[in-house]
């Protein structure tokens, strides 16, 4: 299949449906801009499709790790390609392409700079198709093969902060370090993981997740106000849950995450960690991750990450069912969807499976 030439307007559109698709995760519009708009200044970047490679082709795994609402953060483009170029030298093997771990403002546009800074093709695919807050939910379920040893790279911070860390282990051990490594570095690190067979990644992944989030961009950006909150629900196949104002927010960053609660009009409640978990109306589910939870504007229509709530903002509250979305099998994976319990205290289990 042809190669799609990414644009200006592929960017807006990339990054504003990846920040829906981010579910209240995945990064800030303004950086994923940012990212988007350099890769274009220096070249020009294609998105590849699937089919284009070999099954024993090697890709590698480009992401963001950390609290997007952390105040020390600091990340910039060429921490990307630094922790790009380090995995390269420990693999010891040429990578075919590159792909993100997931969708989001700025996790979408992840590769689009270190594809054209290296040369190593961007892939139309994501490990998975919606934002999520752990490293193993974007890890392909590596972590159900025996034996497997993660390797992954991990750049970011200024100053006294500044992190270069590289690692080898189990998924989970290797996932930790990273995390870590993110808190030392101010909240934030770009990483590069997991290189694994093209055949591997298809099986588990989310092939056209970043066609889908331009799509769903366009339709935002096509419209305005209720209009285009109306246009993203219709393409998803979702629905507006509610309009409504922020009568409470609780945000704790701990160990990583941003977690906490919002409550719309003293009813809805929504809990996150990092991405929106649960939605509840006076203590009756609505949707639980991975159906996607989303906040928009709701004059402006403009998504808003769970780290830059606060209360008094009028927003619109949509969910898509999870079948609705391009999802890895990690999100079938009740061993790593127990996790989510923990952190916002909410059963969950039993409303995915």
């Amino acid at each position: 299949m042809a190669r799609i030439q990414l644009d200006e307007g592929m960017v807006q559109y990339a990054v504003f449906g990846g920040a829906v698709l981010g579910g209240g995760g995945g990064g800030w519009i303004e950086e994923g801009l940012q990212i988007g708009r350099l890769a274009l200044e220096i070249g020009q970047p294609e998105l590849c499709t699937i089919d284009e490679f070999l099954d024993e082709d090697i890709w590698v795994t480009v992401s963001l790790v950390g609290a997007p609402g952390a105040k020390d953060k600091f990340v910039k483009p060429i921490h990307y390609s630094k922790a790009l170029e380090i995995l390269a030298h420990e693999i010891g093997r040429p990578i075919k392409a590159i792909h993100t771990n997931e969708n989001g403002a700025g996790t979408t546009v992840n590769g689009w700079f270190q594809s054209i800074v290296s040369g190593i093709p961007l892939l139309d695919f994501a490990c998975n198709g919606r934002a999520h807050p752990t490293g193993a939910m974007g890890s392909l379920n590596l972590s159900e093969m025996e034996g497997y040893i993660s390797r992954q790279t991990a750049v970011g911070g200024k100053g006294a902060n500044y992190i270069e860390m590289s690692i080898s282990g189990s998924l989970e051990k290797a996932a930790s370090m990273i995390r870590k490594a993110s808190i030392e570095a101010g909240g934030l690190v770009a990483v590069a993981r997991n290189p694994v067979t093209a055949a591997y990644a298809r099986e588990h992944g989310a092939p056209g997740a970043i066609t889908q989030a331009i799509e769903v961009g366009e339709a935002l950006l096509s419209h305005r106000g209720e209009a285009a909150i109306d246009a993203v629900v219709t393409k998803l196949g979702g629905s507006v849950i509610t309009l409504g104002t922020v009568t409470d927010f609780k945000l704790e960053t701990t160990g990583g995450f941003d977690i906490g609660t919002v409550w719309i009009d003293g009813s809805y409640e929504m809990t996150f960690w990092n991405e929106y978990m649960t939605l509840e109306l006076d203590g009756r589910r609505c949707a639980t991750f991975p159906d996607l939870i989303m906040t928009l504007d709701a004059k402006t229509a403009r998504p808003v990450v769970t780290a830059a709530i606060e209360k008094g903002q009028r927003l619109a509250v949509i969910a898509v069912p999870k079948e609705k979305l391009l999802l890895s099998s990690t999100m079938r994976n009740e061993k790593l969807m127990k996790s989510i319990e923990d952190a916002v205290k909410k059963p969950v289990l039993s409303y995915i499976f």
